[in-house]
């Protein structure tokens, strides 16, 4: 049984091994951060699950309140980890989302998914969906959750996420986007950081990117798709490749601002900008921008929030979300 255990039959660098057995093992801290009013920033937390019968939970971040009757924007918060690993409750994801709700001062709903391999995709797009419509549920003030009810603005909603967690905020965009959607609110927009596209044919930098140059390569890449979606394993899938041939069309996307977020040496970054270039000929009506890193890898922010490129990041967030 242990020699069994032992031999490893997939593995993403730093972030997942999968064993013979079928044991998964997740190779990044899994420290759990308690909700707490932080004592810097004035942002209180706490956790809740939205929808019990599929135990999908969230937490809950309110800024400083300075006018109980002043409404808020909400940000709807999705967390990166390639879909296999992390949650809002590890230390910096509960950071990140304290310090951007701090500078942009927004209500947040950062929400936990289930992982793939153990929960292939749709898990996590179908989990994500239940968890915006519930909070849609609190557009009329009478919702269970009294920080929404009491300080959401939902004239201004936005999802935002990083990596796989933009991908998820771009797909649930174009679900909301149809007419058949059930959603009881409006999105007014989209923030995509180092969002989570690819394909299976190179653009950009991606051919000539050294495979040396990060752990998150295109070796690394290529394998995410087809490991946490068996069901359809090819990276021109639309919810990966939403310029692929055959996608839906972008002009369809349910929202009205779009900030894309790129870092310059992360092997992704083409396709960010890619999918602004595209949005930004589809016919779509809104308004799309992009902001990039220079310097930086995929998803540097997360794990150092005092670096000063971190928090020229979260004020470009911050001022996206401040927009009417």
């Amino acid at each position: 049984m242990e020699s069994s255990k032992q031999e490893v039959v997939f593995e993403l660098p730093m972030t997942l091994r999968v064993h013979k057995d079928g044991h998964v093992e997740r190779l990044t801290p899994t420290d759990f951060i308690p909700p707490s009013t932080d004592p810097i920033t004035g942002v209180s937390s706490k956790d809740i699950v939205a929808v019990p019968e599929s135990n999908i939970t969230a937490r809950l971040f309110l800024p400083k309140i300075t006018d109980p009757n002043k409404k808020l924007a909400l940000l709807v918060y999705f967390h990166g980890g390639a879909f296999v690993i992390n949650t809002p409750f590890i230390t910096p994801f509960h950071k990140f989302v304290t310090n951007l709700v701090s500078e942009a001062n927004v209500v947040a709903v950062s929400v936990d998914y289930r992982k793939a391999p153990e929960h292939p995709i749709p898990a996590a797009y179908e989990d994500s969906m239940a968890a915006l419509k519930w909070v849609a549920s609190h557009s009329n003030g009478d919702g269970p959750e009294p920080w929404l009810n009491n300080h959401a603005d939902f004239q201004r909603v936005f999802l935002g996420g990083d990596s796989s967690g933009a991908n998820i905020a771009h797909n649930l965009a174009m679900t909301a986007g149809n007419p058949e959607t059930e959603l009881s609110i409006g999105l007014l927009g989209i923030a995509l950081v180092h969002p989570y596209f690819w394909g299976s044919v190179p653009v950009g930098s991606e051919a000539d990117y050294p495979d040396d140059k990060s752990i998150i390569n295109r070796d690394y890449v290529d394998r995410v798709w087809p490991f946490i979606c068996p069901s359809n394993p090819d990276n021109d899938d639309p919810r990966v490749n939403p310029v692929a041939e055959g996608a839906p069309h972008l002009v369809g996307l349910g929202c009205k601002r779009v900030l894309v977020c790129v870092a310059e040496h992360d092997v992704m970054k083409d396709r960010g900008w890619l999918y602004y270039e595209a949005l930004g000929r589809s016919g779509w009506k809104g308004v799309v921008e992009i902001f990039e890193t220079q310097g930086e890898h995929h998803g540097f922010h997360c794990y150092d929030l005092e670096h000063e490129k971190s928090k020229q990041l979260i004020q470009r967030l911050a001022a996206f979300y401040k927009t009417d």
